[in-house]
């Protein structure tokens, strides 16, 4: 037990460190859960709703399952290819495991939270302690009543059930039970929370466990030929979890995670972001499988987006489209300790150019695969006029800073613009295409390449950036094109510490000074050494990032390299599509 964990009886549980969170899943909402049971971040119904749970952010609402004792070391992990965490607390006289799921794939309006305690070996005393409270710590249960052999209630606008806790008893605003499970047995919890009235029956706790193991046997592929496959199953399961019936991904299941202690830097991530989501297509179609429902979400989700908004395209949306609010604070928590708590993101302000070149990556690898019809064509028409009309504007970039002509902005769009072209497309769109991006990238040669030879920032920033591999490694220009191989020797040797890559540097503080290694970086740093045919090497790039998480297995944004901690929202979803692809093409030469 960590030092200072208080007891259920004696208080919320506090925040733990980011890396012993796990998270469940079903694509329309996500929690995460600490090494000591608590379930201290749930967003109901929808990704970006007000929380349910959210000690995470210094509230009080939880629910906790663990052993009644004090004398326990904690772990846990998940099953094979699946969302489904199994919690593990080994005592003195012996174990107890709670199985943990969301039901997968999720309802839009209803949240069912399964958790079955297992006494593995020897009797288990396990404290069982439910307090939701709703809108952010805001609302307590009310309406509280038992209702056959379980409990209803309402918090906030929501309907709760609670089932298989039938002895709890009401210790203020929480329900609390403590629950005696012989050797070998187990025994099922099932809270259900929904925007609904919940009639008819209570959800059966074994059907909905066969069902939902089923539903993520059938939804991850087995990915047995690829680099790390027990991980990279995880990695798509995390973003197939990410992913609503809407189409969209979240960036992370969280908001207010900091990046950096007390820098301003901790962002709400339950959105859609453009770029990640096409991060995600190419992952998935490196993979090579025709059809996979992540390619075809992405290409439909980022179609209608550009059948609406066009050249306006925004950088960032709800996972069903809609605009995203701007950022404000959650006056009534503290937040994560380092950051502030606030909902919105402030990059729904902005222009991001290389969105449309990522869009038309995505889409030249959903062509190859035979996934677009006319609406998708359609859609590719538009990004290409949106780029023809807007490449010369300043835009936030991929990292959302100041606007400015930035190299990797401009460069993304000719990748685009040259995957589109050589899918071949009808009625002598590549001719014109090809034409676009050989002039878009003589207007980035002209004013940011180095007088070393590589690729700066801007024509205003001479920095290096690790972002500017990107465009080489999807085919902009050439991988032995001298900028390219100055590029990459740069990165190397300027932004690299340790075997851990950085963004850019900030100053002349060592690099790990300034903020954590970006994990996206080191994944690109792999899979730019793997074109140029440096194996060894991209391997070594890969397996340094690769081990840069807690023990679930999640990557956030950011790793810290010097107490070897995440930092930033949690699970961050384009490291995990960059992990994915990387993995898949070292482990193929002909990729």
């Amino acid at each position: 037990m960590s030092p200072g964990t208080p007891s259920p009886s004696s208080g919320e549980p506090p925040p733990e460190v980011l890396r012993d969170y796990a998270l469940l899943a079903d694509g329309e909402r996500g929690a995460l859960i600490g090494s000591h049971g608590e379930i201290g971040w749930l967003c109901v119904p929808r990704w970006d709703s007000a929380a349910v749970f959210c000690t995470l952010l210094g509230g009080r609402g939880h629910y906790t399952v663990r052993p009644s004792g004090k004398h326990f070391v904690p772990g846990g992990f998940y099953e094979d290819g699946s969302l489904i965490w199994r919690s593990r607390w080994m005592l003195g006289g012996g174990a107890i495991e709670c199985r943990e799921a969301l039901v997968f794939p999720g309802d839009p309006h209803s949240a069912v939270l399964l958790r079955r305690i297992h006494a593995v070996d020897g009797d288990a005393a396990v404290t069982v302690v439910l307090e939701p409270r709703a809108d952010f710590d805001r609302e307590p249960m009310r309406s509280l009543r038992r209702d056959h052999g379980g409990w209803r209630a309402r918090v906030g606008p929501l309907h709760l059930r609670w089932t298989g806790a039938e002895q709890a008893r009401k210790r203020g605003s929480s329900l609390v039970a403590e629950l005696a499970i012989p050797a070998g047995t187990t025994h099922d919890l099932v809270l259900e929370l929904s925007d609904r009235p919940l009639s008819g029956a209570p959800a059966d706790p074994a059907a909905a466990w066969e069902a939902t193991a089923q539903q993520w046997s059938t939804a991850v592929p087995g990915l047995a030929d690829v680099l790390g496959s027990r991980d990279a199953r995880r990695a798509y399961a995390v973003q197939r979890g990410l992913t609503s019936t809407h189409g969209g991904m979240v960036a992370a299941a969280t908001t207010s995670l900091p990046e950096r202690a007390r820098a301003g830097r901790n962002y709400d991530y339950r959105y859609t972001w453009i770029r990640d989501q096409c991060f995600t297509a190419q992952a998935v179609a490196a993979i090579g499988a025709d059809g996979d429902p992540l390619l075809d979400n992405a290409a439909d989700f980022v179609a209608e987006r550009l059948h609406a908004d066009g050249p306006r395209l925004s950088p960032v949306y709800t996972v069903s489209g809609q605009r995203v609010p701007d950022e404000r604070p959650i006056g009534n928590l503290p937040g994560y300790p380092g950051g502030a708590a606030r909902t919105g993101n402030r990059a729904v302000r902005g222009f991001q150019l290389d969105a449309f070149g990522e869009a038309l990556l995505m889409f030249a690898a959903a062509a190859r695969r035979g996934r677009l019809d006319s609406r998708h064509w359609r859609a590719v028409d538009i990004a290409v006029d949106a780029i023809e009309r807007r490449c010369d504007e300043p835009d936030a970039g991929i990292w959302e800073l100041d606007e400015e002509h930035w190299a990797h902005s401009r460069l993304s769009c000719v990748a685009g613009l040259r995957a589109m072209a050589a899918t071949g497309p009808p009625h002598g769109r590549a001719g014109r295409w090809s034409a676009l991006a050989d002039t878009i990238l003589a207007d980035a040669a002209r004013d940011c390449v180095h007088p070393s030879g590589r690729w700066q920032r801007s024509a205003r920033d001479d920095r290096v950036d690790a972002a500017l591999l990107l465009p080489a490694v999807r085919g902009a220009l050439p991988a032995d094109d001298p900028r390219s191989v100055a590029t990459l020797d740069a990165v190397r040797t300027e932004l690299a510490e340790d075997g851990y890559v950085y963004r850019f540097r900030h100053d002349q503080r060592p690099l790990h000074a300034a903020e954590g290694a970006f994990l996206l970086c080191g994944f690109l740093t792999a899979l730019a050494c793997r074109q140029r045919g440096q194996e060894v090497e991209a391997r070594g790039w890969f397996e340094r990032s690769r081990a840069a998480c807690g023990p679930p297995g999640l990557y956030a944004e950011e790793f810290d390299v010097v107490q070897h901690q995440l930092r930033g929202n949690l699970p961050q979803a384009f490291v995990h599509a960059l992990f994915l692809e990387a993995g898949c093409r070292l482990s193929d030469p002909a990729a």
